[in-house]
């Protein structure tokens, strides 16, 4: 190790440093700064970590410590505050972020592109954010931010939408946005305890091997490791899961793996460094056998089973079946008969912020310096309940031994539902007595966690002479990868809206969900939806085609209203497709007189998970002695802007203040709610928030607050009127009821003549607008994802192996890629919804692929049936942008800079 000296934000600065310590390492683990986060380290690819290396910025995870010698580095801390308030202020009042965790680094940019020009144009900012990532906002409040404050900069003093009232439907800034802006706030990975120690995962290398051994002895020796552990060393049930208990916290010698992210041992060390070093030195011998890797060879009757232990005796995790009417003879007489297979890929969910957990063991001291009586894990789980169940389950406790607080995550988007290291972090910490933080990289991220599914879809749809539909058969089938995770209830999902918006009196609908050795599949934004909607509506623009009508005509010819029989058998009510439809109609009908290629779809999403499970959603309000309300409740908070929203439902029920309620999710407050999952987040928390803050609002009427101190109020929603899909009937005879409610929407896409997509126009029935800036920005962002599962999205796996396992590979449009973008909105009120708001989380990317892909047709006159539509021109002009923002590191690309050294091996 060698001993450098720099200046640190204008201060003396010393650090130990050997030829692969990075600046970001340095600032982090050795100056205590967490304004800089870590997304991708060592590769520069996500700019998160952007700092002033000598007035120049610098992706910090990318440059090599040993040349900060006697240099100069600059990071949030040392901005003058002046500029501090301006970007938090800019940032904050136009909401240009959601998680937050790649905002520090944008904030950086912002400062580098406002020092070169005081007056840039949107272009000119879009272009300088190319080597920056955000998985959330879709970049179009993130540029709003910077315009707002190079103004502020300027001395002006901008319009604004903010009402800090909190007044429904008004813009309310995101709960703890300034703290988000600059840094401040702590992820799990940023939290310290006294005394911790830092973990490490030994993960399979192969997707299906039997493990012959593992020898730890030369890991257990080195001076500063303090436990190796492996699958003998778990006290209580070693298999875990959501659904099905198929998933191990570790493979032991004897089994066999199952994909390239099982875990055989956990380590826990004095430093990361030292951690994974001693990973290094464990030695297993595999006997390497051929994975199973697609469901058709999976599905073959001498395929050897992924999970033999089941008992099942296939490879066939589960089934999914609705039949209504007589397809067959409703094909034989309809006038116009189209067929199609389609191929979607697996997805990456690219959340910024890799897992991370932090975990402190009984007696030993908190992030707060007292000691904690029982196991206190520390989340960025979906769930912190389904987290507290596993968690003790596996180490043999009762649930109320093990806390765990919610640390709002930097984003998961379904991601972060399946207990990933929790349990091994957990076990760690109790085996040693001590802290332990356990984070994950980039690539063992990857590796990990749950995917989209990839699926095939065989559809036949007819209609008759005048367009309207006459029957749909579909079969799909969902590559569930290694565990179960929540892929039954996926494949479920497709089944249950393969019709798409549209009422169709004869459905016959066949899902399976298939284990192979690919990385498991579970819950990701749309949650199956989107691969069906891709097919239906596909087809739908054939059967337009052929039935002589335009796109809109006969998508409103097929509409569902309410009273409509959906898929799923549900009569619906409080549906705003229809009017959606009217709303886009006149910028799909100018588009086309211009002679734009245009493409059209709509779409329709549950809220709620449904069918046979109940919805449950609990809050309690608590008066402080300070004078704020706690609000708690079951969901997480991961940047779709929960907390905010629930703040402003409380607010406006009880007429105090956004600003004296913060929010928080721990299993302390005794309120298990489920996953954060469907959509749900709003209307089941919404309303039991509704329900706490109407209780207080009735003492408030002969009393002040300052007289309820101690007090709290607790609120219940409770949905469980739904029936397991399939069923004919309800319990009284009508038509079941499959789901809480619906959202809808319907979606324009423009091209160019050059086929770059120039716009869209997005139409949503959300039933209530409650926070107008979040919910823009929410289908801001599903867009942004929609258009890169059309476009350039893949997690790449072959024979069981992920072929593109870091951020620049996985096809993630930046801010130069992006259209302009329009957002309307529709209120249906719903009768669930809390004030009529519907969920919107998952449905506004639902329209988007189909809507690309109908637009690409009318521009170059090709079917496509397979996602990502690489070979389209729409694709290819995005390549050169990839490229040229990925060579720069994450620096500002058009300003001037200095070349980045080669990023330091892997460690």
């Amino acid at each position: 190790m060698t001993r450098i000296h720099f200046l640190l934000n204008g201060q003396p600065a010393t650090a130990e440093v050997d030829h692969d310590t990075t600046l970001l390492a340095v600032l982090r683990d050795q100056c205590g700064i967490t304004t800089v986060k870590d997304g991708c380290s060592p590769s520069g690819q996500c700019g998160a970590c952007a700092v002033f290396l000598d007035g120049q910025l610098k992706t910090s995870c990318a440059f090599h410590a040993e040349k900060i010698a006697g240099r100069s580095v600059v990071t949030h801390q040392g901005l003058p505050d002046s500029e501090q308030q301006i970007y938090a202020r800019a940032f904050s009042e136009s909401g240009g972020m959601q998680c937050g965790f790649c905002i520090p680094g944008m904030v950086m940019c912002a400062k580098h592109i406002l020092d070169h020009h005081d007056h840039p144009t949107r272009a000119e900012i879009s272009h300088a954010l190319g080597g920056h990532l955000c998985r959330c906002t879709g970049y179009v409040k993130i540029l709003d931010a910077i315009e707002r404050a190079a103004a502020l900069r300027r001395g002006e003093e901008p319009p604004s939408a903010v009402d800090a009232s909190g007044r429904i439907g008004s813009t309310l800034p995101r709960y703890r946005g300034v703290e988000h802006a600059l840094g401040a706030f702590q992820y799990t990975g940023d939290l310290r305890a006294f005394d911790m120690l830092h973990g490490a995962l030994l993960l399979s290398p192969h997707p299906r091997a039997r493990v012959i051994s593992i020898d730890t002895s030369e890991a257990s020796g080195l001076p500063g490791v303090h436990a190796v552990l492996g699958a003998a060393d778990v006290p209580g049930t070693r298999h875990q899961g959501l659904i099905e208990a198929d998933w191990p916290i570790f493979v032991a010698a004897g089994e066999t793996t199952r994909y390239v992210g099982d875990v055989l041992c956990a380590v826990a060390a004095e430093t990361p460094a030292l951690a994974r070093q001693a990973i290094a030195r464990i030695h297993v011998e595999y006997e390497v056998l051929p994975p199973i890797t697609s469901p058709e060879h999976a599905l073959k009757p001498a395929a050897p089973l992924v999970h033999p232990e089941d008992g099942r005796g296939s490879n066939l995790l589960s089934q999914s079946r609705i039949v209504r009417g007589d397809v067959d003879a409703a094909l034989a007489g309809s006038a116009h008969v189209v067929e199609a297979t389609f191929h979607t890929p697996f997805i990456e969910h690219a959340f910024l912020e890799p897992e991370s957990c932090l975990a402190v063991p009984p007696g030993a001291r908190d992030i707060d310096g007292q000691p904690t009586p029982i196991l206190h894990v520390y989340s960025q789980g979906q769930g912190v309940y389904e987290d507290q169940r596993q968690i003790a389950s596996a180490l043999g406790i009762a649930a109320d031994s093990v806390r765990v607080t919610l640390v709002s995550a930097g984003g998961a988007f379904g991601g972060k539902e399946d207990l990933l290291i929790q349990a091994q972090t957990a076990l760690l910490a109790v085996r040693t007595g001590r802290p332990v933080r356990l984070t994950l990289d980039r690539v063992e991220s990857i590796r990990m966690h749950p995917k989209r599914h990839a699926m095939t879809l065989r559809y036949t749809v007819g209609c008759d002479e005048s367009g309207r539909l006459t029957a749909v058969r579909a079969h799909i089938t969902g590559d569930k990868g290694a565990y179960a995770s929540v892929g039954a209830k996926v494949i479920e999902r497709a089944c249950g809206h393969a019709t798409g918006a549209y009422e169709v009196p004869h459905i016959e609908i066949t899902g399976h969900a298939v284990y192979t050795n690919n990385p498991p599949c579970g819950a990701m934004r749309g949650f199956g939806v989107n691969q069906a909607n891709f097919a239906i509506e596909s087809l739908i623009d054939q059967l337009a085609e052929r039935a002589g009508l335009d796109a809109w005509q006969m998508r409103e010819r097929n509409a569902l209203s309410d009273g409509s029989i959906f898929c799923s058998g549900q009569r619906l009510r409080a549906v705003g497709l229809r009017q959606t439809l009217e709303k886009i109609r006149p910028y799909y009908e100018e588009a086309k007189r211009q002679g734009k290629a245009v493409g059209l779809a709509c779409g329709i999403k549950n809220v709620g998970i449904g069918n046979g499970v109940t919805d449950l959603g609990r809050a309690a309000l608590t008066i402080e002695d300070d004078g704020t309300i706690t609000l708690q409740n079951g969901y997480s908070e991961m940047g779709q802007g929960l907390f905010t929203v629930l703040i402003q439902l409380a607010s406006q029920a009880t007429g105090i203040a956004p600003d004296r309620f913060r929010a928080t999710v721990d299993t302390r407050d005794g309120l298990p709610s489920g996953m954060t999952t469907a959509s749900r987040g709003t209307v089941c928390s919404g309303r039991a928030v509704l329900d706490a803050a109407q209780k207080l609002a009735v003492d408030l009427k002969d009393r002040p607050l300052s007289a309820w101190v101690g007090r709290r109020y607790e609120g219940t929603f409770r949905f469980d009127q739904t029936q397991p899909l399939g069923s004919p009937t309800g319990p009284d005879g009508a038509p079941p009821i499959t789901h809480l409610s619906f959202g809808y929407a319907t979606q324009l896409v423009i091209v160019d003549a050059q086929g770059h997509i120039e716009r869209v126009v997005a139409v949503h029935d959300v039933g209530r607008v409650l926070n107008r800036g979040l919910l823009e920005g929410q289908i801001q962002g599903a867009i942004h994802m929609g258009l890169g599962f059309a476009l350039t999205e893949e997690l790449i796996v072959e024979g069981g192996q992920i072929q593109n396992p870091t951020l620049r590979g996985l096809g993630v449009l930046r801010a130069p890629h992006m259209p302009s973008i329009d957002v309307l909105f529709v209120e249906e009120p719903d009768p669930e919804g809390p004030l009529g708001a519907k969920g919107v989380g998952e449905l506004g990317l639902v329209p988007t692929a189909p809507a690309v892909a109908a637009a690409l047709y009318r521009h170059d006159g090709k079917r496509r049936f397979a996602l990502p539509m690489k070979d389209s021109a729409a694709a290819q002009l995005l390549s050169p942008l990839h490229h040229s923002h990925a060579a720069q590191g994450g620096i500002a690309a058009h300003l001037p800079h200095t070349k980045e050294p080669d990023p330091p091996s892997r460690r």
